[in-house]
């Protein structure tokens, strides 16, 4: 096949440009808190119980019997249901970790640390790590599903 170096260069170029579009197009800031929006005790903690909320564990490894023997650490991995309406009540990611994946729905986050609450849509992940307070709250009218990888240190915790 005849190459010309022109040609593939003003090709390559073109597809270069396309994914810059693509991956410019998708929104800075969706489900994150956008950068001048950030304020350390931006929210304060709230005393809501949780309603409509089914957390159910589908897994958990106990990380002190691998071989990374992380001692007292337990990976797991849920999946929270939360009803139109519901609410996930404030809880710390200071000493658990999480990745949360919306499956379903959109969910607002209240977080400690944003001015403004957070809209999380399906197929969004957040990460919760140290410095992450927050609590959760279904506006819509769907149900929405969340998956949660977490590591928990204590067993007894049975926060969100």
């Amino acid at each position: 096949m005849f190459k010309h170096p022109i040609a593939s260069r003003v090709i390559c170029s073109g597809i270069v440009l396309a994914g810059a579009l693509m991956v410019s197009a998708q929104p800075a800031s969706a489900g994150e808190c956008p950068a001048d929006k950030v304020k350390p005790n931006a929210q304060q903690m709230v005393d809501y119980k949780p309603v409509g909320v089914t957390d159910v564990t589908l897994g958990a490894i106990d990380l002190g019997k691998q071989p990374a023997h992380i001692e007292g650490r337990e990976l797991r991995f849920r999946k929270l249901t939360i009803a139109p309406g519901g609410i996930v009540p404030w809880h710390s990611h200071d000493d658990r970790p999480a990745l949360i994946f919306v499956q379903q729905g959109e969910i607002v986050e209240h977080a400690s640390n944003c001015i403004d609450p957070i809209v999380h849509k399906a197929g969004d992940l957040r990460p919760e790590v140290h410095g992450t307070s927050h609590w959760w709250k279904n506006l819509g009218k769907e149900t929405v599903i969340l998956y949660v990888g977490d590591v928990r240190k204590d067993p007894h915790d049975h926060n969100m």
